[in-house]
């Protein structure tokens, strides 16, 4: 009997280590790490699931990550702040947009380089901006503009 008790023991302890072995796996090859470069920032009316941590692409590349997420107490806007890449040059008149990845996924900031020839340099904002889109707001739009439409068809009107 003592001897059953000391395999499963054995048992347990191999799985927990396999499970932390995967653990750590899964750490080191998330993409989250800590990354170089340098700093730049882009006001947004509302970030709306852009989370510190999300990508930001340049055509659908990784070319930095989103490192910090703040409000600007006079305007109320959105600051947030991309740790872009070194070796990455972003020009003065780049626009930036809150993009999802599907329906169901997370957002990233999606950064459209522009034709100037002036780079941003660290510290510097992003001034063309557009702020995430809400699909509940969409759908809430729909369905009041679909009611209205309802509402106001005269009366004897087919439904």
């Amino acid at each position: 009997m003592a001897s059953r008790g000391i395999a499963e023991v054995i048992t347990g302890a191999v799985v927990l280590l396999v499970a932390a072995g995967f653990l750590g796996f899964a750490v080191a090859h998330s993409g989250r790490t800590a990354s170089t470069g340098y700093d730049l920032t882009a006001k947004f009316d509302h970030i709306d699931g852009l989370n510190v941590g999300a990508d930001v692409r340049i055509a659908g590349v990784k070319v930095g990550t989103v490192d910090a997420q703040r409000i600007d107490p006079a305007t109320y806007l959105a600051v947030v702040t991309l740790k872009i890449g070194t070796g990455i040059e972003i020009p003065k008149d780049t626009s930036a947009e809150i993009t999802s990845e599907s329906l169901l996924g997370g957002k990233y900031l999606s950064l459209t380089p522009g034709a100037d020839s002036v780079m941003l340099k660290p510290g510097q904002a992003i001034t063309i901006t557009q702020s995430a889109v809400s699909l509940e707001q969409l759908l809430g739009k729909f369905i009041f503009s679909v009611t209205s439409l309802n509402n106001s068809k005269p009366a004897g009107a087919p439904k």
